[in-house]
């Protein structure tokens, strides 16, 4: 059996922050921060009943106790309504949700900027180039390919990004704004390209720019599933490098870490996540921008939590979905418009924020 050793660190924000070292192997061991780990399970606690909700309300409105049967046994009056249309929805949207948080978080951490996220910086908008074009032009037929054409896109426009921003160093101001030009660009073309295409091809584009898990089931959230178990292993490795990639460059390289390196992997890491995900549902704004900062907030660690990130952004898109669901019945809002409704107002009060301590 592992030993466990508790340790403290340095008071922050005025209150002591205690850390666990867990030691499951000798030549292993993981530091554990308490109140993250708790703040986890409570977000874990919230996207659960979230989803519970979500699989209960409706036009239809079905008890919890109903829906467990229906999901447990696959039989039942509202077969068809629970396990062919929410719960899938429902699992994808979590998914979905989770990616974003966790590319936001990446990008964040490298840029070392709350205003950074891959639909701010042009990673979300080349792969909805990528993914448009590929739909107006009839490409790709297949919804399972859609993110892998995403995350040509989105790879596309990083690279662009980091080699026009890169000059002797990557500076984080440089690659926001070169990003911001970038996404602009991206978004002109797209426009373009609508104006020129057919209107059966141009509404099917329009459709899926709104960014809507509607319609959206297993066959979208099996690949998206597979991406992020295939990213475990780095996402891990993210964990570990993100904490001295959050200090001063100077004071990380003289630590011996190969900033740059780290840098880059992060990035690629985020774009694949994001660019997969936009793939799949479409350009979903915000979730990505505002989930890391929730998270840190109520954790109140020094670095983006990866996993509580991840948490919020499942929360956050799982709860989102639902209102747009049951806001306006039988009408049904994309759930990118209702996530960029809220997320406006949360980015102009952290600009505003951010020009205030200035």
């Amino acid at each position: 059996m592992g030993t466990v050793t508790p340790t403290s660190t340095a008071p922050t924000h005025g209150r002591g922050r205690t850390t666990t070292v867990l030691r499951p192997h000798p030549r292993l061991s993981l530091l554990v921060h308490r109140r993250s780990l708790a703040v986890a399970c409570v977000l874990l606690v919230l996207l659960l009943t979230a989803m519970a909700a979500s699989a209960s309300l409706g036009q239809t409105y079905i008890s919890p106790a109903e829906v467990w049967h229906t999901v447990r046994t696959g039989t039942g009056p509202y077969d068809l309504v629970v396990n062919e249309l929410r719960v899938p929805r429902i699992v994808f949207g979590a998914l979905v949700g989770a990616a974003l948080g966790l590319s936001g978080a990446l990008v964040q951490t490298v840029t070392r900027n709350p205003l950074a996220s891959p639909d701010v910086i042009g990673v979300g908008h080349g792969a909805a180039a990528a993914t448009v074009i590929a739909l107006a032009t009839g490409t790709v037929s297949s919804p399972g390919a859609m993110p892998a054409v995403s995350v040509v896109g989105g790879l596309g426009a990083a690279a662009l990004v980091y080699a026009l921003a890169w000059r002797r160093g990557m500076q984080a101001g440089r690659f926001v704004l070169v990003g911001v030009g970038i996404g602009v660009a991206l978004s002109a073309v797209v426009q373009l390209y609508l104006t020129d295409s057919e209107l059966e091809a141009a509404e099917q584009v329009k459709l899926w720019l709104t960014g809507s898990l509607n319609g959206r089931g297993w066959e979208q959230a099996g690949p998206l599933g597979v991406v992020l178990l295939l990213c475990l292993p780095a996402l891990v490795w993210a964990g570990r490098a993100a904490r001295p990639i959050g200090l001063d460059p100077d004071t990380a390289a003289a630590l011996g870490v190969r900033v740059d390196r780290v840098r880059l992997g992060l990035t690629v890491l985020g774009v694949v996540l994001a660019a997969t995900a936009t793939g799949a549902a479409g350009p979903i704004g915000f979730v990505a921008l505002t989930s890391p900062q929730l998270a840190r907030r109520l954790t109140r660690t020094p670095q983006l939590p990866l996993l509580c990130s991840a948490l919020t952004g499942a929360l956050v898109l799982v709860a989102a979905d639902l209102v747009a669901r049951t806001l306006l019945p039988p009408l049904e809002i994309p759930v990118g418009a209702l996530t960029s409704l809220v997320g406006g107002p949360y980015l102009l009060w952290l600009l505003g924020r951010r020009t205030a301590v200035r």
